[in-house]
């Protein structure tokens, strides 16, 4: 509606340039936004009409002023120099804006730029070997929101995860577990599956940095007969997986299993979900029957070594293994079986593989090979990268133990939400306190993870995030519990609604407002066509922040008149309708009463 309204004015504006100049081809009319708030809503430039009028870009705005006439749409003329600028009229436009709002319902915000687009998104791809941890939270986040976006302007969206339960790195965890586990198991200890395969990871890695302290103090120790090199039996032990070995196959069964049960806890308690699972187990086999058949086309090379390579010189890199010498297979060979399968699953026109930026190699060679190999849909294959998450004291290491573990700091947050609903002596006000704390806290991890443009860097502070004061998750669903909170007394009051009149709202916070209800559509779109979340984030803030700052200056309920109190209660019910919908779209759980 508001881009409407200033396509309106452009093209009004252009027309009475055409009959000026008395020409039909001029430069297409700009927009921009003027540098104060004083100076209007749009701002037109006249620089490019200067040669063919003849006259300075100021004497131009003059004329062209003087020729609009009172029928043009909404709002009035400043002229301001060289540019003819226009301040639109919002509180005319206010009952159109609360029509379209209350029709539109849940749905608002949403538009069609996708229809008949089917987009796959594949996101989270965690190991076997480990739970899930503050790194893949950001994952999971931006994978769920960025679905969300695609969905609102009507793309049909499958969600995918990757399931990594092969390769060397699955491999440790068994093989220290062989080693040091002693037959325990999740159920004997009472942890939960992913943390206890996890444990053995970490446990590989330890085993790994003493053998090498051995070696240090004693080379020849390598010599003796009863001398285990973690990382050769850990290979060796791949090796045996991939010839099928029924020995290792079933202890990889019973830990997979372990992790995955783990993990689709996780998930569960994180809101997120997925339409169809891949495993690299299935995947990988496909890989390597497409890396020989590149071999057949004479797009990849056999070595003398017997390891099969791509040469990658025309995309500026060197040479890429993608069979090893001994035959097993690498990432790359998985993931080329994987994107071919999907693609036979479920004809996409585009897949956005949500993964960290250190892994911006790895697509670009995916992407290549996939192209060498004939599918023409590869040009369609998108590589969404994401800075990394750091710790206010640095960064998280997996195999150290270091890093974050999502479950424990899903139950953190949700303490400190816990404890800071009895602070504030809200405990019987709040429906269920335990369930009330968990929204709050997955409210705080999504917003805080997708506040940030997915392409920076970021540092997570738990406590920053979970409060209730500033640029939080849990500022924005207070301001969504004080506006229910407004609309339920207006209700309980019995007030015979008046017609609304939106020209009433008129001070300045009102406009704003309007102004930011009216192009929600429009962040919504740029967000989705941008694959950035934080797009939305950055807009809820903004329309929590300008409410509080209006709440805190104006009466609502006991505004001067009826029709008053019935134009603010109306525009506090959009401003509940747009922040619900933008809610949904980041994964912030909205909640009526906190």
């Amino acid at each position: 509606m508001l881009t409407k309204l200033k396509e309106d004015w452009k093209n009004r504006i252009e027309s009475e340039l055409k009959l000026y100049l008395n020409k039909e081809d001029i430069p297409s009319l700009t927009m921009g936004v003027p540098p104060k708030k004083e100076m209007g809503d749009i701002a037109f430039p006249m620089f490019p009409y200067a040669k063919d009028a003849h006259k300075s870009p100021a004497a131009i705005v003059l004329d062209i002023a003087s020729r609009i006439e009172k029928d043009h749409p909404e709002g009035e003329i400043i002229i301001a120099g060289p540019y003819l600028n226009v301040r639109l009229d919002l509180p005319s436009l206010a009952s159109t804006i609360l029509k379209t709002v209350r029709e539109d319902g849940d749905k608002y915000g949403e538009g069609k730029s996708l229809e008949h687009k089917r987009m796959m998104v594949e996101f989270s791809c965690p190991n076997t070997n480990k739970p899930l941890h503050l790194g893949h939270m950001r994952n999971d986040s931006l994978g769920q929101s960025v679905s969300e976006l695609l969905k609102s302007q009507g793309a049909e969206v499958k969600k995918v995860n990757l399931i990594n339960n092969r390769g060397v790195h699955i491999c440790k965890s068994m093989l220290a577990y062989l080693t040091f586990g002693n037959g325990e198991t999740p159920q004997s200890t009472g942890e939960k599956g992913d943390h206890f395969v996890g444990r053995y990871y970490v446990r590989f890695a330890q085993w790994e940095k003493e053998v090498e302290e051995k070696k240090k103090d004693n080379p020849d120790i390598v010599n003796s007969p009863n001398f285990i090199d973690p990382t050769v039996e850990a290979q060796k032990m791949l090796k045996k997986w991939e010839e099928g070995d029924s020995e290792v196959r079933k202890l990889w069964a019973k830990m997979n299993e372990w992790t995955l049960s783990g993990l689709e806890e996780s998930y569960k308690n994180m809101g997120i979900s997925f339409d169809k699972y891949y495993y690299e187990s299935e995947t990988y086999k496909y890989g390597k029957d497409e890396v020989l058949k590149g071999v057949e086309k004479g797009v990849f090379t056999k070595e003398e070594d017997g390891s099969v390579q791509v040469d990658l010189a025309p995309i500026g890199l060197d040479k890429k293994v993608l069979l090893r010498k001994d035959g097993t297979t690498l990432y790359m060979t998985q993931d080329i079986g994987t994107a071919i399968e999907r693609h036979k699953d479920w004809p996409f026109d585009s897949l956005t593989y949500v993964v960290a930026s250190e892994q911006q190699y790895h697509f670009k060679v995916l992407f290549y090979c996939l192209s060498l190999l004939g599918y023409d849909w590869a040009k369609e294959l998108h590589h969404l990268s994401y800075g990394m998450v750091n710790l206010p004291d640095g960064k998280m290491k997996s195999r150290e133990g270091t890093v974050v573990d999502a479950d424990d700091l899903l139950a953190e947050l949700t303490l400190l939400a816990k404890n800071e609903i009895i602070s504030k002596d809200r405990s019987d006000k709040v429906d269920d306190i335990d369930s009330t704390s968990r929204k709050i806290a997955l409210g705080a991890l999504n917003y805080y993870l997708l506040q940030v443009s997915p392409t920076k860097d970021m540092v997570f502070n738990p406590k920053e995030s979970i409060s209730f004061n500033g640029n939080t998750g849990p500022y924005l669903q207070y301001t969504g519990a004080r506006l229910s909170s407004i609309l339920r007394k207006y209700k309980e009051e019995g007030k015979t609604e008046t017609e609304f009149k939106g020209e009433l709202l008129t001070n300045e916070d009102e406009k704003t407002l309007l102004t930011l209800i009216a192009s929600f559509p429009q962040y919504v779109k740029k967000a989705a066509d941008g694959f950035d979340p934080s797009v939305i984030a950055t807009y809820l803030y903004e329309v929590a922040k300008t409410f509080s700052h209006y709440y805190h200056d104006n009466r609502i309920l006991n505004a001067e008149t009826d029709e008053l109190i019935q134009a603010r209660v109306s525009l506090c019910e959009m401003i509940l309708q747009v922040l619900k919908n933008g809610f949904k779209l980041i994964g912030v759980p909205f909640l009526d009463v906190m």
